[in-house]
């Protein structure tokens, strides 16, 4: 609530309208650049990767709203699994704020939400991952409570 040192800035489910403003987030990255495209119109891959997330049940591709524009974009994950005791864990994926708004503790406001959501939804843990390269948002993620605890690989098809 605004006046209890948060941001009036709300968090919700995307909708199909929200598709530019959130590819023109990821975009708007050093690494977007050369991955995403925001020029209209979209790909038609994006709006099909939108309606299979939307689709499913155990993903929640989300925006954040202050003043009525669409100023940050997360995807959330839950994944059930046998280990540790049959727990779920909540992935975090695509986090996005506008260039412009960076460093006002909006991305933390973010991540708070996504972790609060993996709660309720029953997860014992959180997990996300980062370009081995932005150490700048390694020392974010570890100034709000993540570990390093594992090397990630990848394999582009």
């Amino acid at each position: 609530m605004p006046g209890d040192g948060e941001s009036a800035m709300e968090m919700r489910r995307a909708t199909k309208d929200d598709l530019p403003a959130i590819v023109g987030l990821l975009a708007d990255d050093v690494r977007g650049r050369a991955r995403d495209d925001a020029s209209l119109p979209l790909d038609p891959a994006y709006l099909a990767a939108f309606e299979a997330i939307d689709a499913d049940p155990m993903q929640y591709l989300a925006v954040a709203v202050l003043d009525g524009r669409i100023v940050g974009t997360q995807q959330l994950t839950l994944i059930p699994g046998i280990g540790h005791k049959g727990a779920w864990r909540g992935q975090i994926e695509a986090v996005r704020i506008a260039s412009d708004l960076r460093g006002q503790g909006l991305g933390a406001e973010m991540i708070g939400w996504a972790v609060e959501t993996c709660r309720e939804r029953g997860c014992r843990m959180v997990q996300l991952t980062s370009d081995a390269s932005r150490l700048d948002t390694h020392r974010f993620y570890e100034r709000l409570g993540f570990q390093k605890s594992h090397f990630g690989f990848k394999l582009t098809l």
